[in-house]
């Protein structure tokens, strides 16, 4: 009394073969087959996307200095006790 045998799974499957149906069992494995390929599909985008996202940004942020930075140091005299 631990495993399932294949008359267990035997008998699961006829009892599920008449309550759904030949033609709805194929269609609902069909739609999770199509879920799984679509999901597949998504994450190997969002892989490539965001691989090419780095290889862009990587390159931006390396050769150009920020000028926000170097002006913020600078010393404003415009605002001097007022």
């Amino acid at each position: 009394m631990g495993s399932i045998g294949w008359v267990q799974l035997l008998i699961v499957a006829l009892v599920i073969l008449v309550l759904f149906g030949r033609g709805k069992i194929s269609e609902m494995m069909g739609d999770f087959g199509k879920g799984i390929s679509s999901f597949k599909k998504g994450m190997n985008e969002e892989d490539s996307s965001s691989a090419s996202k780095a290889q862009i940004e990587a390159p931006q942020n390396s050769s150009s200095p920020d000028l926000s930075k170097s002006e913020s140091k600078s010393p404003d005299t415009s605002d001097t006790n007022s």
